[in-house]
């Protein structure tokens, strides 16, 4: 399921990559859901995971790994943190 919601996220919204743009739109307000790939780190999963509990941020924990993530979103680098 929450592959699905990567794929149809990447066709209609304009994403963002990386873990230091994902927490500047978050804190900005921007972001409404993050996506985490099952090999993320666990330091940068732990302040994803932070700023859920502050807010009303939608975390999908995605059970492929970044270089899959980045496959899907043609990317030639592998993805761990991406929202929109």
């Amino acid at each position: 399921m929450s592959v699905e919601q990567l794929k149809k996220a990447l066709k209609e919204e304009k994403c963002t990559f990386g873990l230091n743009e994902t927490l500047k739109n978050v804190k900005l307000g921007k972001a409404k859901t993050v996506f985490l790939a099952q090999d993320c780190n666990s330091l940068e999963r732990e302040k994803i995971l932070h700023y859920k509990k502050l807010g009303s941020l939608n975390v999908v924990e995605l059970e492929i790994k970044g270089s899959e993530v980045g496959a899907l979103s043609k990317k030639q680098f592998s993805v761990s943190v991406l929202s929109f």
